[in-house]
């Protein structure tokens, strides 16, 4: 087969449907020890792996912010004996996808092959894992990019107003820094600064594997074996707790923008809290995205203060946090933040409604499978749930977890989580003073 058409099999099979239902998870316990789920389903001839690494860029030393991702962003720069020009082309040659990015946490990596070339695609991240090359051309390829990047995300208010929140709510924490890093650290990020970084924390003790696809659990374990077994038997302890985060209030970040930003947020539940699940619900009522949602409501649909505003659960090892995000006129964005404001307050008094419940657990629970149709998205939802610390058979309990929330849950939730008195404010761009009505406007 050639590499086209290889290519576009692979293609296909991440976007065949697969009944959500269906979807069997179970715990594979490996010869390495490392935590791994496999969902089998032999279909479709290809196999999606994700590998959670705990090296992300909390784990960057100081003076080297982006240098977890760095290292990711080098993992099919070559390794072993084949330079970056040769692994790109072994893995192309067998429409090979192995990609890797660090987030605050982990290391993740997505690897998804034809189920005939499976074998060659284990040796070659293997290979990778164990033996990274991070030659000197390479980084600085890399490098050059990233700094690109950065620029570019630097001059777009809505990523500059998410990592500046960032920075004000966890300050001195590792979490504070973005996993792109800053430009001072990657410019001092060197060579041996990879491999040094690549020896310390590529290792097996905490590693975490989700695997969908056309794989039986026997060849599994050999997998298991080639990838992990190289690899030092240690475990990297997870960041500490903040101990100091940002305080409620608003800080301003003068930028000339037509629409300023403002990123908004707070303390939210970890997810082993017991009323994660029903503060979830709550902010599906509150600023999940949809239509629906009271914020959207008020803010965009009532007002015209937005094109869209909502708000999520952030959850990490060792913090969560609930963030939100609006953008609007500059002359119209206080406002945004005062109506914002207001519903949230009026949110945590007075709850939600019997309806709200019903719409958002007939929205949350109905749109689950679309994120399990694909091998591709079960090993990408499966690696999420492993890297919040569930188990392997929450697929099958998340929406029955979802269904039995009350609503007496969700005020309560909805009272402890959402009150806006808590809320650390970053706005990018500088608003404008309303306009004065002159006396013979206001006379007409």
């Amino acid at each position: 087969m050639k590499p086209f058409f290889l290519a576009a099999a692979v293609t296909a099979a991440t976007i065949v449907s697969f009944p959500a239902g269906a979807v069997t998870v179970k715990s594979v316990a490996g010869p390495t020890g490392v935590e791994t789920w496999l969902a089998e389903e032999h279909a479709l001839p290809m196999i999606a792996f994700e590998i959670s690494l705990p090296a992300g860029s909390a784990y960057d030393p100081p003076g080297r912010q982006g240098l977890a991702n760095m290292a990711a962003s080098l993992l099919d720069e070559g390794a072993g004996d084949l330079g970056s020009d040769a692994f790109k082309e072994a893995l192309e040659s067998r429409a090979i996808r192995l990609q890797a990015r660090a987030d605050r946490d982990y290391l993740v990596i997505t690897l998804t092959t034809l189920s005939e070339n499976a074998g060659e695609a284990v040796r070659l991240t293997a290979l990778a894992l164990t033996h990274p090359r991070f030659d000197p051309a390479a980084v600085e390829r890399v490098r050059a990019a990233a700094l690109a990047r950065l620029k570019q995300e630097d001059q777009n208010p809505a990523r500059a107003a998410v990592k500046a929140w960032y920075a004000d709510y966890f300050g001195a924490h590792a979490y504070a820094h973005a996993p792109d890093g800053s430009a001072s650290g990657l410019s001092a990020i060197t060579p041996s600064d990879l491999s040094d970084f690549a020896a310390s924390h590529f290792a097996r003790g905490a590693i975490k594997v989700a695997v969908a696809g056309d794989i039986g659990e026997a060849a599994l374990k050999r997998d298991l074996q080639q990838l992990f077994l190289a690899l030092p038997d240690r475990n990297l302890p997870a960041p500490p707790k903040p101990v100091d985060t940002g305080k409620p209030g608003l800080r301003s970040i003068p930028r000339n923008e037509a629409a300023p930003v403002a990123v908004f947020g707070m303390a939210g539940p970890m997810r082993s809290d017991p009323d994660y699940i029903a503060a979830y619900v709550a902010n599906e009522i509150l600023g999940g995205g949809t239509f629906s949602a009271r914020l959207m409501d008020q803010v965009r649909d009532r007002r015209g203060l937005t094109y869209g505003i909502e708000t999520h659960l952030d959850d990490f090892r060792s913090a969560a946090v609930i963030v939100g995000e609006v953008q609007s006129d500059k002359t119209k964005i206080d406002t945004a933040l005062k109506v914002t404001e207001s519903e949230m307050a009026r949110f945590a008094q007075s709850g939600a409604t019997a309806k709200e419940l019903s719409d958002a657990k007939t929205y949350l629970t109905g749109s689950y499978p679309l994120t399990l149709d694909s091998n591709a998205k079960i090993a990408r939802t499966l690696g999420q749930y492993q890297r919040s610390g569930l188990s392997a058979d929450y697929v099958a309990k998340r929406n029955a977890l979802i269904d039995a929330v009350t609503l007496a849950k969700v005020n309560d939730a909805a009272k402890k989580y959402f009150d806006p008195s808590r809320l650390v404010v970053v706005m990018v761009g500088t608003p404008a003073a309303p306009a004065k009505t002159s006396p013979v406007a206001a006379a007409h």
